[in-house]
């Protein structure tokens, strides 16, 4: 959240600087992100009034101005000559003029010019041109009462610094200035300085229309509060004064209309969301209801959205209007022609609110409050505060505030009794009653003595966050101040339970497959809904009934989709070699969830280099990276792979891993299919293996044999169909003890080798531990071998 140092030292005034209320805030648990300047440095611009304005000869889109700097004979007898570019410049226009010798941002200084001929001194000047806006669509525009001559920084109160807040999740309280000023009133014991909020005398207005204000609660547990006011005669098409529309700058908003600009103002300053609705565009009066299924409502952003039953809206007798609490409807939008005004000031209980907004992409100011918890009190006030303003800006008459409500539903202030010796205990500090009641009475909150070192303690209306002892306990550590509380180590016991295996540690694995290039990507355990569907067609997913975003919004099937997406995110940018792993939780439908680990290569093999080739990384190389990790495990050689198709996989270079011929995992290409839709422009080789089957034992201790090994290689012909795996595995269980490693050296086909068929060389590694082998061992153990791949798998040999 933005709030300028400024607007909160009309709340509360502080001889603290920016930064050091940054800190003190931080410290309170508001973390302060930023400082900024209100505007960029700037220098030689002045209020100034276009007195004389005709076209320029040369150039139909240039005016040239008369321009004066002061209201004194000799300033209004001694005018500048400005050429302007400007739509909006017209006589009588008091705005902004950079002088001769200026300095604007973008270091652009101000000299004489001569634009079509036309000698120009100085140049009037947008909100753009000075910092002040992103866009504009011609020059500043002051009141008229701007003193000629002042400095532009002076009269707009430029030298002012915007702090950038981070509130957390339970403190919506803190979402206004209200709030934070609150929240320093109490760091600093000050005493807070609140805005005229009194009550607008009614006048009289047509009863029929008054009436409309009166809204039916037909949701009365969503929405059990509701104040209406019209107002008529109201001219919209004014423009909202300057300090109005520098307030909402430095808080990140846009001037619209005098109408929505004081609504928002009104959100900024009290923390309670209001909306104003064109009367005349009104069908009948408003309910506050759930929708009905198959509604529809178009919103104010232009997006017309499919409605729940568990949707509240606020509808007129044509139907919604508006979603309750997160934004309103076109139908009935305030536009400049707007003269009658319908305010909704309503109170919306936080679960009502909550996730209905991000389920269509929407995050609004008005919906971040409403999901944390508005101060059910503050309503009144912020009607009252709202027509003030109005009346003031855009002329008008108020009719009376209608409230509906149900009052046993409104939200109750919270009770709570809070022990003397628990703050004590959990604080290492030892507070009296007195000390603690005067702390927590500076944060509004009231007490009474409720039985020997007992406090009974009731929080305000606006504070949602305060339920139990324990949160009263942090309020007191808050404002005693964390840095004033002693520190001790931590005492504890610890117990260390012996396992036979465990599940192998997670950051060898990341090193091992780093060291072979990859870098570990971590998303989000949700994710986009349709590359999930592109992926995993017609697969059933787990749907977030909240999610944060609309893209967010299911449950992930494998670490695949982002993995993928991040691939073709690094392809956007022009990267030619990417190798990319994740260790991840996944939550498959109908079954619990997996630990798995998954990983990503694609591009060239290597990187770059004079004397290296440019192939393309294949099934191969990704099986290396794979084998890399499971050799880690004990007993590496109890994992095989076994040809299979998967649905994400290419069919003919996709395995499964196999451990003691359970599933392990999968690796494989990507599907042809996948490739084309996702737009990789080489085929991704992927992997994913589940945690639980790379189990590591804590293996006995074996001495290494002091004796040689011998080698015998085979020549065996087998068919096609026969993997390597599957002759490995036979010389395996046929070789005697004496059998140390299997190896594939070579794999032979054509001349010599009839059709169908492969001569496939195999290394055998012999050896014992307690003597030298002879020729008789190791003739025993190769004819035991060819014995077994002959009647096994009707294998061949070459001599």
């Amino acid at each position: 959240m933005k709030i300028s140092s400024s607007w909160l030292a009309e709340w509360v005034p502080s001889n603290l600087s920016a930064r050091e209320l940054g800190d003190r805030l931080t410290m309170a648990g508001f973390e302060l992100e930023s400082i900024t300047p209100a505007a960029p440095a700037f220098e030689g611009v002045i209020v100034a009034e276009i007195v004389a304005a005709v076209r320029h000869l040369q150039a139909d889109k240039l005016q040239v101005c008369t321009v004066i700097t002061g209201e004194s004979p000799e300033a209004r007898s001694n005018p500048l000559q400005i050429v302007c570019g400007a739509a909006n410049a017209r006589v009588g226009l008091r705005t902004a003029l950079a002088t001769v010798g200026a300095n604007l941002p973008g270091d652009l200084k101000i000299k004489v010019a001569k634009p079509r001929g036309v000698e120009s001194a100085g140049m009037l000047c947008s909100a753009k041109e000075l910092g002040l806006a992103d866009t504009s669509d011609g020059i500043v525009e002051f009141p008229l009462d701007a003193p000629l001559g002042t400095s532009v920084r002076e009269f707009l109160s430029l030298d002012d610094e915007i702090l950038e807040l981070s509130i957390t999740p339970n403190r919506g309280d803190a979402m206004s200035v209200r709030g934070i000023a609150r929240e320093v009133a109490a760091l600093t014991s000050v005493t807070l300085t609140t805005p005229d909020c009194s009550a607008v005398s009614p006048t009289s207005i047509d009863p029929a229309l008054n009436a409309r204000a009166k809204a039916t609660l037909a949701a009365p547990e969503a929405c059990p509060r509701f104040h209406g006011r019209v107002l008529v005669e109201v001219d919209n098409s004014r423009r909202s004064p300057t300090w109005l529309v520098e307030r909402l700058r430095r808080a990140g908003l846009r001037s619209i209309s005098p109408i929505v600009d004081i609504t928002n103002y009104v959100v900024l300053e009290l923390g309670q969301p209001m909306h104003a609705y064109d009367l005349d565009k009104v069908e009948g009066s408003l309910t506050v209801r759930q929708a009905s299924e198959g509604e529809r409502c178009e919103l104010l952003d232009g997006r017309t959205v499919d409605l729940g039953s568990d949707v509240l809206v606020i509808a007129d007798e044509a139907g919604p209007v508006a979603l309750a609490g997160v934004m309103g409807g076109q139908r009935t939008a305030v536009s400049s022609d707007t003269t009658r005004v319908l305010f909704e000031v309503a109170w919306f209980a936080p679960s009502a609110i909550a996730g209905r907004g991000r389920r269509y992409g929407l995050t609004t100011d008005a919906s971040q409050r409403f999901e944390r918890g508005v101060d059910p009190e503050i309503g009144a006030a912020a009607i009252e505060r709202a027509t003030s303003m109005l009346i003031q800006i855009a002329g008008g008459r108020a009719g009376r505030v209608v409230t509906v409500e149900d009052r046993a539903k409104v939200r109750m202030p919270q009770t709570v009794a809070l022990r003397i010796a628990q703050i004590e205990r959990l604080l290492g500090k030892s507070f009296s009653e007195r000390d603690v009641a005067s702390l927590l009475s500076r944060l509004g909150m009231s007490t009474e003595t409720a039985g020997v070192g007992v406090l009974k303690v009731r929080a305000p209306s606006s504070r949602f966050d305060i339920q139990i002892e324990r949160d009263l306990i942090e309020e007191v550590a808050r404002l005693a101040g964390y840095d004033q509380l002693p520190t001790a180590p931590a005492h504890t016991h610890q117990s260390i339970v012996p396992h036979p295996s465990a599940i192998l540690d997670e950051q060898r694995v990341l090193d091992v497959l780093a060291a072979r290039g990859y870098h570990e990507g971590i998303h989000f355990a949700f994710v986009d809904p349709k590359l999930q569907g592109v992926v995993f067609p017609g697969v059933p997913t787990h749907t977030l009934a909240n999610p944060i975003s609309s893209d967010l919004a299911v449950m992930r099937l494998s670490l695949w989709p982002g993995l993928l997406k991040a691939a073709l995110e690094n392809q956007r940018r022009q990267q030619s070699r990417v190798r990319l792993v994740e260790h991840g939780v996944v939550f498959p439908v109908g079954g619990s969830e997996r630990d798995c680990l998954a990983g990503l290569a694609m591009g060239s093999r290597w990187p770059e280099q004079w004397n290296g080739g440019r192939e393309s990384t294949d099934f191969f190389d990704v099986r290396a990276d794979v084998e890399a990790v499971l050799s880690l495990c004990d007993a590496p050689g109890t994992f095989t792979f076994e040809a299979a198709t998967h649905s994400v996989l290419h069919s003919g270079r996709s395995a499964r891993v196999l451990r003691h011929g359970n599933s392990a995992g999968w690796i494989g290409e990507l599907h042809p299919r996948l490739v084309r839709e996702l737009g990789f422009v080489s085929a991704p080789v992927v992997f994913e293996l589940e945690m639980r089957a790379l189990a590591v034992s804590y293996a006995p201790y074996v001495e290494v044999s002091r004796f040689p090994h011998v080698r015998r290689d085979l020549a065996v012909l087998v068919d096609e169909s026969v993997s390597a795996d599957q002759l490995c595995e036979q010389v395996k269980t046929a070789a005697s003890s004496l059998l140390r490693e299997v190896v594939v050296f070579d794999v032979y086909r054509g001349p010599g080798i009839e059709s169908g068929r492969k001569s496939v060389a195999l290394g055998l590694i012999l050896q014992d531990e307690e003597r030298t082998l002879t020729d008789e061992d190791t003739d025993r153990v190769t004819a035991s071998v060819r014995k077994a791949l002959s009647q096994g798998l009707g294998a061949g040999f070459r001599e």
